[in-house]
């Protein structure tokens, strides 16, 4: 069976914004900003933190979509109000489905600050209320892709012929390039997918049109608009490169986000707050979530 291709480029590059923090967050980079829910869909939000002890994120409530955190540096420690707890540590992620709600914290272990990125990822309305799941998804356990100079760690989709075997709810693929200079490499994707790499280290050169990029930018990938089955983004490393690349297929459903609930409606808004003040989520816990 012949399968049609098509060289993807960048639609368009954005610098993320960097936030002052307080005692429990050191600093905020907003890489991808919630509210633009047509040009970022399924993506809600990408949040890059540096948090310490004793802060971090206390127990808080979600409901409606997936969170999935990549540590970076430190070490992250995960209670939640089903009784799960665990630790993540450098270059882990966990794959958290809050579907219809859970409470969880996300604090720092081991006396030094901790270094993250978190997506918020959107679910269709047919999943909004699954049951919550937890995937972690150690670094050393995950599949590798490597070439000359460069190493890709796909944790949830797949590059090239290396596969994960990560649950995705929507049809989803992450995964973490390290370049050397000079090296390069394609990365392919199903050409219906929207996407963004967010770029950390590093400069380098992306799409068909070798677009430049450098750590502290987004770069969009374009939507294709052809018969073309699947799609290739070409990335160059001028200088080392690290950087992940998010892509997924578009959910296309209106969107209502309130704090830390994401729904479709303002009914159905309202509806997860009654059920957190009834503890029906976990724990009664509403004193900083409101309406």
């Amino acid at each position: 069976m012949n399968t049609t291709h098509a060289s993807r480029g960048i639609a368009h590059v954005d610098d993320v914004i960097s936030m002052p923090g307080d005692e429990q967050v050191l600093r905020r980079n907003i890489v991808v900003a919630p509210g633009n829910w047509t040009d970022s869909d399924p993506f809600l939000m990408l949040a890059e933190d540096w948090f310490q002890p004793p802060g971090g994120f206390e127990m808080h409530p979600h409901r409606g979509f997936e969170t999935v955190t990549l540590v970076l540096d430190g070490a992250v420690e995960h209670r939640d109000s089903r009784g799960g707890t665990g630790v993540l540590g450098p270059g882990d992620v966990q794959w958290m489905t809050a579907g219809r709600g859970i409470v969880h914290s996300e604090l720092p272990r081991g006396g030094t600050p901790a270094h993250s990125l978190q997506l918020w990822l959107n679910l269709p309305a047919s999943l909004k209320m699954t049951e919550p799941h937890y995937q972690d998804l150690p670094a050393a356990e995950m599949p590798l892709r490597e070439a000359a100079g460069a190493r890709l760690r796909v944790f949830a989709g797949s590059s090239d012929d290396v596969r994960a075997d990560t649950r995705t709810l929507i049809p989803t693929t992450m995964v973490e390039i390290r370049l050397d200079a000079g090296a390069s490499i394609t990365q392919d994707l199903p050409a219906s997918y929207n996407g963004f790499i967010y770029m950390m280290e590093g400069e380098g050169r992306f799409g068909a049109e070798e677009i430049p990029g450098r750590a502290g930018q987004v770069l969009w990938l374009e939507r294709i608009a052809s018969d073309a089955k699947t799609s290739d983004i070409h990335v160059a490393a001028d200088t080392p490169l690290h950087a992940v690349l998010w892509a997924a297929e578009p959910i296309g459903e209106s969107i209502v986000a309130y704090g830390p609930f994401v729904m479709n409606t303002e009914k159905e808004i309202r509806q997860a707050f009654a059920d957190y003040r009834s503890g029906r989520l976990g724990w009664d816990q509403v004193a900083a979530f409101e309406e």
